[in-house]
């Protein structure tokens, strides 16, 4: 069971899994992308008197344990996801919002340039390509550009 995993990460690290920490940790893996207020909401199915105090210190802890990651995905909050999942690259849809995980090994020759040309090391785990997705390009390829723009009249 996942939960006694998170269990002992914490527990050998000197920290206790508290009701907070495990709903929290219950409600980024559940919801894979989340910001810390889908993560509050998540909460609050289960736990009324939970704050968004205690979401972002426990998100920040548990980042620190390396039990969660976060990357920016647009101009808004960050997103978590647990830490223990592979490394990915998130291409986020500019239409739907859709956020797609892509293998880093995907990216393989870019870091490698990146690292040869400047010295660079790259840290995968926060990256974020933005575009449209298969169903957007397609949608948007099918429709005259005037017909797009929500409210426009033909």
């Amino acid at each position: 069971m996942v939960t006694t995993d998170w269990q002992s990460d914490l527990r050998r690290r000197g920290y206790r899994l508290t009701p907070q920490r495990q709903l929290v940790l219950e409600a980024v893996d559940a919801l894979e992308h989340a910001t810390p207020d889908e993560i509050l909401t998540e909460v609050r199915k289960t736990a009324g008197g939970v704050n968004i105090s205690t979401v972002y210190r426990t998100l920040e802890l548990l980042e620190e344990l390396e039990l969660v990651s976060h990357a920016h995905l647009g101009h808004g909050a960050p997103t978590y996801h647990l830490a223990d999942r592979h490394h990915h690259i998130h291409l986020v849809c500019r239409d739907c919002g859709n956020v797609i995980e892509a293998d880093v090994a995907v990216a393989a020759d870019f870091t490698a340039k990146l690292r040869g040309s400047f010295g660079f090391e790259t840290d995968m785990k926060h990256f974020a390509i933005f575009g449209r997705c298969e169903n957007c390009a397609g949608a948007g390829a099918d429709e005259p550009s005037a017909e797009k723009a929500p409210g426009s009249r033909s």
